[in-house]
């Protein structure tokens, strides 16, 4: 899964690049799409990475709640999976043991593991390797309950605004929005799973999630950063029940490789 993720793009994702360097008109803005394409191409060929940074691991885990791992550790377990995947697969280890002394790990481990329990008996798993050039522009912003629909919309927009070309676009914009500080990033994170064009089911999101992407697309940012139509694929907006006296919004940017490999282990 690290490999594959790292190598060759989501057929959403894929059609999403194809669609915009066919519609886009901005001459920069077209050449850049088209780069991105060979690039593809190139590491679907070679079997190199789409990009330098392979990222850190994320793992998201739906686990059944009639499971039940023999053998060892679950946690363990994925820790040597992402250990082979990139020791192995020769991917970019990008890992420090410690925030602070930053002594690279070797291995990219570890990773982060996010963990649901959920009816049946099956697990599925998800990897989304995530790089820190669009990392690092995302934001976190606890609004007040005053600040509204439209203070939403500003502080989603301003975090598109201020990452600018340093993320990667064209984007794929994840948005959390409710629960708390840290529930409302991991909203923003399980966002960016969605496949392109799968709008949320609850109707003002998906028409906010509409909404942006539209201004977003009007900001002339564009592929690279050089201007055009496409610099975003998608808004994923993701919500959660809050407190009355807060409202809290993560944006979550990605680049436009917005890798994530999925398998579903056990009965189905």
């Amino acid at each position: 899964m690290c490999v594959e993720a790292n190598t060759g793009l989501s057929p959403d994702m894929s059609a999403a690049l194809e669609k915009a360097a066919r519609e886009e008109t901005n001459q920069r803005g077209r050449w850049v799409l088209s780069q991105l394409q060979k690039n593809l191409a190139i590491a679907g060929e070679t079997g190199i990475p789409i990009c330098q940074d392979t990222g850190m691991a994320v793992v998201f885990l739906e686990l059944g709640q009639e499971v039940h791992i023999e053998g060892g550790g679950l946690y363990d377990a994925i820790n040597e999976g992402v250990r082979e995947g990139y020791v192995k697969g020769k991917l970019r280890c990008s890992v420090v043991g410690d925030p602070i002394e930053r002594v690279n790990t070797g291995d990219n481990t570890p990773p982060v593991i996010y963990t649901d329990i959920v009816p049946g008996g099956t697990l599925k798993i998800t990897l989304a390797p995530k790089g820190f050039g669009s990392e690092n522009m995302s934001r976190i912003f606890m609004l007040k309950p005053a600040d509204g629909l439209e203070g939403v919309k500003r502080v989603i927009l301003q975090a598109v605004e201020e990452a600018g070309p340093n993320a990667c676009p064209p984007l794929v914009v994840g948005v959390g929005i409710g629960g708390t500080f840290d529930k409302c990033a991991q909203l923003a994170k399980r966002a960016l799973l969605r496949d392109i064009g799968e709008r949320s089911p609850i109707s003002h999101i998906s028409a906010l999630e509409t909404e942006l992407l539209e201004k977003i697309n009007s900001l002339d940012i564009g592929a690279g950063g050089l201007g055009g139509a496409c610099t975003a694929f998608a808004v994923n907006i993701e919500t959660y029940p809050t407190h009355i006296a807060g409202l809290p919004v993560a944006v979550n940017i990605c680049c436009h490789v917005n890798r994530h490999a999925v398998r579903i282990l056990g009965e189905v």
